[in-house]
């Protein structure tokens, strides 16, 4: 697989979450755990979610279990704690690993795409994010400690960038 709109999440409910349904919006993909000390940024992306999907923008939750134990809800649960505490204005794939042999191939594909410091493929911790454009390049890694807030302005600048191409096209 070598473009971003090759892969497909599975869904908490064994659905398919292909990435080619994105063609044309921009995409940011977080791994999440609800008992994160950073887990408040829920909070954050479910009102950029908001403000900014008429415009083209899909947040993309990936629960992972893989940093202390910090999603210990079921796929289900994970589901319902979004739908009661941000409005369901997320996309919410299955619990996934983001490190190691077993590591989701999104993952592998995002983390080979934008490397971290000098260089690491390695996730950190929970609520790294990856923002993709509209052609489908992962053109930004955000580390953890990072509040969605701070990734406003590019993700406005990559939703704009398309509006602008349009206009002179």
């Amino acid at each position: 697989m070598t473009s971003f709109y090759d892969f497909s999440l599975e869904s908490s409910v064994n659905t398919s979450i292909p990435m080619s349904q994105f063609k044309g919006r921009v995409v940011l993909i977080v791994n999440t755990a609800s008992k994160c000390g950073f887990a408040p940024q829920l909070s954050e992306l479910a009102k950029l979610a908001k403000q900014y999907k008429a415009e083209g923008l899909n947040i993309v939750l990936c629960p992972c279990d893989q940093f202390l134990h910090q999603e210990p809800l079921t796929n289900e649960e994970i589901v319902q704690f979004c739908a009661l505490n941000y409005d369901s204005v997320f996309i919410v794939s299955k619990k996934l690993m983001v490190n190691g042999q077993t590591a989701d191939p999104l993952w592998h594909y995002l983390k080979q795409q934008q490397r971290g410091i000098v260089g690491s493929t390695f996730i950190k911790w929970n609520f790294t994010k990856f923002l993709i454009n509209r052609q489908g390049i992962v053109v930004r890694r955000f580390a953890p400690i990072v509040p969605p807030f701070d990734l406003e302005h590019a993700i406005v600048s990559l939703l704009q960038h398309n509006n602008d191409q349009d206009a002179q096209d």
